[in-house]
This record gives C-alpha cells, sequence and structure tokens, in this order.
C-alpha cells in the first residue's frame, strides 16, 4: 500500500552552522561523541540528516516508503537574528524545492519560515506555495520563548488559512527555566533525551497546542488545520480532561477544547524506534506504539491521522513494519497511509508534480 510520511527531516548546513551555540546542537555533538546516533561529523547528527539526493531515495525504497513531505528540522531559523533567519530559511526552501523538482514522483516540501518576522514569514509562504508547489509549513515550536498564540505571530495563521494549507507544529527545547527545572540532572544521554524527544517535546507540544486554543486561534482562523506528529504529543490523553477543565464560559471560546482537537488538528501514527535501533526489537509486536495509536485515533478520529517515520531521528523501516501490522480496519490504513494526505491538500499529488515541474 502507497504511504506519504509527513514529518520527514533534513537539514542545511548553513542553519547548523548558525545554530553552533543553539543547546539542540550541543546536546547532538554530546551524543555522537557518546555513540548515540554514531557517523561521522560531517554526516550531521543522525547521519543522512543533509541528505537530499539518491541516499534519500534508496533509505526511502529499503523501508517502502513512497513519498516524503520534507521539512527542515529543529534548531532552524526561528531562534536566529531577523535578517539571517529570512535569508536561512530561502536557502532551505530552495533545497527542499531543488529536490521536489528532481524527484517529482517522491517528494513535496513543507515551508521554513523566519518566524521572527512574521511578515516576512508569510512572503515565504506565500512564495514557497504559490512558486514552489509546497503543501503547508514546518514550525518548530516556541519562537525564542515566545509561544504562536501571541498575536505577533497571526499573520502567518491568517496566510496559511487563506493558502489552504497546513502548518505543522514541531517541538521545540522548552524554554531554560523548564529544562533545569525538570529535566537536567542525569547523565547528557539521559538529561538529553529527557527534555528532546524522549519527554520535554511531547509536553511542550501539548502545552503549545492547548495555548493556541485557549488563546482563540481556531475561533479567529476556524479553517486552519495543525498537524501535530508524534502519536498527537500529550494531546490524546490530555484532551480529555482539558475538555471538563476549560468549559466556554470560562475561557469565552466558541467551543471546547475537544471541538477544537477534532476540528483544527491532525495526528501523525509513529513506531518510536530511532534510527539506531533494530526494528520490533524492542517491543516486537509493537503493543504500546499501537495504544498509542488508539488514543489519538479515539480522540480525533482515523480521519485525521497521517503517516510519519520521523526520519532520519525516527526508523522508516520500524515506522512502514510497524503500520503494516498494526490491527487496523484496512479502510483505514488507506486513509492514514495516504487518503487523508491528499484530502487535507485537497488537490491530487500529480497537480502538484506538474507545478513542481513547471517552476
Amino acid at each position: 500500500m502507497k504511504v506519504i510520511a509527513f514529518e520527514e527531516h533534513y537539514k542545511i548546513p548553513a542553519i547548523a552552522q548558525a545554530n553552533k551555540d543553539n543547546p539542540i546542537e550541543q546536546i547532538y555533538e554530546k551524543w555522537q561523541k557518546l555513540g548515540r546516533f554514531p557517523g561521522k561529523p560531517s554526516q550531521g547528527v543522525p547521519p543522512g540528516i543533509y541528505d537530499l539526493d539518491e541516499k534519500r531515495i534508496a533509505a526511502m525504497d529499503a523501508a517502502g516508503i513512497d513519498v516524503q513531505i520534507l521539512s527542515h528540522t529543529v534548531p532552524g531559523p526561528e531562534e536566529l537574528e531577523p535578517s539571517l533567519g529570512i535569508e536561512l530559511a530561502k536557502q532551505s526552501n530552495d533545497a527542499a524545492h531543488a529536490t521536489v523538482t528532481r524527484y517529482p514522483d517522491r517528494f513535496r516540501g513543507f515551508a521554513t519560515l523566519p518566524m521572527r518576522d512574521p511578515k516576512a514569514a508569510v512572503q515565504e509562504l506565500e512564495r514557497t506555495v504559490h512558486k514552489m508547489g509546497f503543501v503547508g509549513a514546518l514550525i518548530n515550536g516556541h519562537v525564542n520563548g515566545r509561544y504562536l498564540d501571541d498575536k505577533f505571530f497571526w499573520p502567518v495563521f491568517e496566510c496559511a488559512e487563506n493558502l489552504n494549507v497546513p502548518i505543522y507544529l514541531h517541538p521545540n527545547r522548552p524554554p531554560q527555566p523548564v529544562v533545569s527545572a525538570c529535566y537536567d540532572g542525569f547523565n547528557p544521554i539521559v538529561s538529553g533525551f529527557l527534555a528532546l524527544a524522549g519527554l520535554g517535546w511531547h509536553i511542550d507540544v501539548g502545552i503549545h497546542a492547548m495555548r493556541l486554543i485557549l488563546g482563540g486561534v481556531f475561533d479567529t482562523f476556524p479553517r486552519l488545520q495543525i498537524i501535530v506528529g508524534h502519536n498527537f504529543e500529550i494531546l490524546s490523553w490530555s484532551g480529555w480532561r482539558a475538555t471538563y477543565a476549560f468549559p466556554p464560559k470560562d475561557t469565552g471560546l466558541k467551543g471546547h477544547v475537544i471541538d477544537y482537537l477534532r476540528e483544527n488538528f491532525y495526528g501523525g501514527i509513529l513506531a518510536g524506534e530511532f534510527s539506531d535501533q533494530v526494528p520490533g526489537a524492542i517491543d516486537k509486536s509493537w503493543s504500546a506504539a499501537y495504544q498509542a495509536y488508539l488514543g489519538m485515533a479515539n480522540t480525533i478520529g482515523s480521519d485525521r491521522v497521517l503517516f510519519t517515520t520521523d526520519t532520519p531521528y525516527g526508523s522508516m523501516k520500524a515506522a512502514r513494519q510497524c503500520f503494516d501490522q498494526m490491527p487496523i480496519d484496512e479502510n483505514d490504513k488507506k486513509k492514514i497511509g495516504y487518503l487523508n494526505a491528499e484530502r487535507l491538500f485537497e488537490t491530487s499529488f500529480d497537480a502538484n508534480k506538474q507545478l513542481a515541474q513547471a517552476v
């Protein structure tokens, strides 16, 4: 069965260099020295993060991945000085577009946006959608500790709604005071993972999503669609409580939290293995991943679940094997594999391919 994978990362060296003092890049460097995600430093961390060529195609073929939506990973330009962020966002998008143009059957693009300058971010989103055929944008969480419910950023939401494209709300490292209070104190690998992909990322995105809801973003932009990966972060099990905790009489919103989760959010199914782990070795049946999927699907419905691998951090092979093995209804598998993606974009991938070739 065909699969369109949504959280499929790359990085350009110029952004990595500009973010060399960012705590995330420093954590990655420590991990590699300690043997996690081993490889040559020139390959990035994890190895393959710089690949936008035949190497990525080969890895996709080996795992059974048909199409990737390319997105620049964290840290991106969100926390860079605005003028530098604008230039590097353009470089990132141009690199992704070059790959889409070379392999129009295998790739699409999410725009990288210079969020510290919302006007420039709007211009870049319009450029990438209109001229490059990109299918949305990925924003790496908070911007220098400033969350997107701040109306300073709302021109980007307005633009995305007008263009009818989704925004992928990807994690960022929680603000440093939160990291210091909650995640530090262990060895570098444990503390690093605890603050990032082990727990901190997922909590921070859940809080961020709740801030968007409670801040009235979706009452103002009711057609805006937000994608949240990693089996819907913490929102599957926290959404029920938040629905009771924040009734409209207290929030002034038009609906309950669960209404916005079901009308304005998509979630991404994910196996869980990292790229340096053997598929199925830790949990042969992927029972934990299946339970996470059930929580997500029962919260927002299978019509709002998308396929992701989180490559090259996550294992593409594990993601596909887990998905094939999960006891999910075949019609729902088709939705998750590719039909929901095509509906979200409201256009066929053939049309987008023609646009990418024409530019």
